[in-house]
Formats: structure tokens, sequence, C-alpha cells
């Protein structure tokens, strides 16, 4: 699988989204990246209330616990 960037003018927007939808590519205009959705916003919630009751480990600590280097 590819990632193609692109720019296109106003004017060929639109006909770049309609070959893609033509062919059946699925694509993400960049306008539409900042919206996560709500079960990622929610995951993220609670990792954040984990951490403030200082329930997490280091990134070190979990290499040592599962025995990496």
């Amino acid at each position: 699988m590819s990632t193609y960037i692109i720019t296109p003018t106003a004017e060929q927007e639109k006909l770049i989204a309609d070959f893609l939808e033509e062919q059946h590519i699925s694509f993400i205009k960049d306008e539409d990246m900042g919206q996560l959705p709500k079960h990622v916003l929610d995951g993220i919630a609670q990792s954040q209330a984990e951490i403030a009751a200082g329930n997490f480990i280091t990134h070190e600590e979990f290499k040592k616990k599962i025995g990496v280097k």
C-alpha cells in the first residue's frame, strides 16, 4: 500500500475526489484528520485519568518486565 500526498487546486479537488470514489479508493482530506472518533477521545480521557491516579509504568520498566533490553 502506498500513500500519496497531493495539493489540488479548488477546481481539481472535486475531480480528484470523484475519481477516487469511482475507483473505490479510500482517502482522507487533511481537514478531516483533525477530528478524532469519539471512542478514541474516550480512550485518551480514560488513559489520562489512569495516569493521574498513578496507574502507569514507564517504557523502561515495561521493557524490564517483559525481558527486552
